[in-house]
């Protein structure tokens, strides 16, 4: 039997004027969502790191239930401040039934240079993981930065800088403050 093609579930988030490209891998399972949104699973901590960096509290972005998000806030929010969202990949298989980028098989990579088409404004591409940061370097033609720094890049008559940030994903092996500090860096760059 082969191994199914998931496709992936979300629109781009490309809210206008947006200044800052935030680009995973893929989303997991929808069996793993708590919403129907960009890092849906609640025990990734992106919506943390995000509440911690501009509000100084984790758990700003956290439904009273302790379970979900809350995600017209987490829009409205993202939409103000210029953040675009989508992922490196538009198909994959998984090798296994998990969501860890290395059972990832990458059937199809999204067009990040059609995204960019589409927010004018972007300057900053900010990927998060080792899988996302290889893929979207190889489509730029840039190297790959170290986690916490970026490399500058050009894209027709824009200069850019794309960001390499840890995963937010409770796999990668470090304290959730720890690696707000590093996503504090790219976000300090948004001129609200």
């Amino acid at each position: 039997m082969n191994p199914a093609i998931e496709h992936h579930p979300f629109e781009p988030f490309l809210p206008e004027g947006a200044k800052m490209l935030m680009l995973g891998t893929f989303p997991p399972a929808e069996k793993r969502w708590s919403m129907p949104f960009y890092y849906p699973n609640f025990t990734n901590d992106m919506w943390r790191i995000v509440g911690y960096c501009f509000f100084g509290d984790k758990q700003y972005f956290v439904e009273d239930d302790g379970r979900h998000y809350r995600l017209d806030d987490l829009k409205a929010f993202l939409t103000s401040h210029g953040i675009a969202l989508y992922d490196t990949c538009t198909q994959i298989i998984r090798t296994k039934n998990t969501a860890s980028d290395k059972d990832l098989q990458v059937v199809q990579e999204t067009d990040i240079k059609a995204l960019l088409h589409q927010i004018p404004q972007c300057r900053t591409i900010v990927t998060a993981g080792q899988l996302a940061t290889s893929l979207c370097a190889q489509q730029m033609g840039v190297e790959e930065p170290k986690v916490g720094t970026y490399v500058p890049l050009s894209f027709e008559e824009r200069d850019l800088r794309l960001y390499r940030m840890p995963s937010s994903s409770r796999a990668y092996p470090m304290a959730i403050e720890k690696k707000a500090a590093f996503y504090q860096t790219v976000f300090d760059t948004l001129i609200i």
